[in-house]
């Protein structure tokens, strides 16, 4: 599997897999309805913001994730971070790999810590996974997040240092 960053011919089979995830409502805190156009805007974030991609080695895209100041000014030293999946390479390590990437990135860029703003509780794999890169839960939002099965469940705030 190899990282790079992403480009904008990517953007077709990112926007394929990220669809229906973010439609589903069950994991991200966008709107249902977002369009390409709209979320290939906030995907890829203006510098110092990254966007990457996990291919495989025919080239294939399983994966994405984006990295971007999670505040400005005496609070632009912590990192946030998101991630997706195409649900057809779940359980093959590409969240865990685009994970340790974007750390190292993080690091590499000069950020001090990583925050995770908004891990919805019932996203299980996706917390566990995050637990065992080092984060944190350092406080959860009751009830913030509309789960469409699990009604209103809550957001994990995630915190590591780098």
């Amino acid at each position: 599997m190899l990282i790079r960053d992403a480009t904008p011919g990517d953007w077709p089979v990112m926007w394929a897999f990220m669809q229906p995830v973010i439609a589903a409502g069950t994991t991200f805190s966008w709107e249902t309805t977002t369009g390409s156009e709209q979320a290939r805007e906030m995907w890829f974030p203006p510098a110092p913001g990254r966007t990457f991609v996990a291919v495989d080695d025919q080239g294939t895209v399983m994966g994405t994730a984006n990295s971007v100041r999670n505040h400005g000014g005496p609070a632009s030293h912590i990192a946030s971070a998101s991630f997706m999946v195409d649900p057809a390479h779940r359980g093959r390590g590409v969240g865990r790999a685009l994970g340790n990437h974007v750390l190292e990135r993080a690091r590499a860029d000069g950020f001090r810590a990583m925050q995770f703003n908004a891990v919805v509780e019932t996203n299980t794999r996706a917390v566990a996974l995050w637990r065992s890169l080092g984060f944190t839960v350092i406080g959860t939002l009751p009830e913030g997040f509309a789960h469409p099965e699990h009604g209103y469940v809550g957001l994990h705030i995630m915190h590591r240092r780098l």
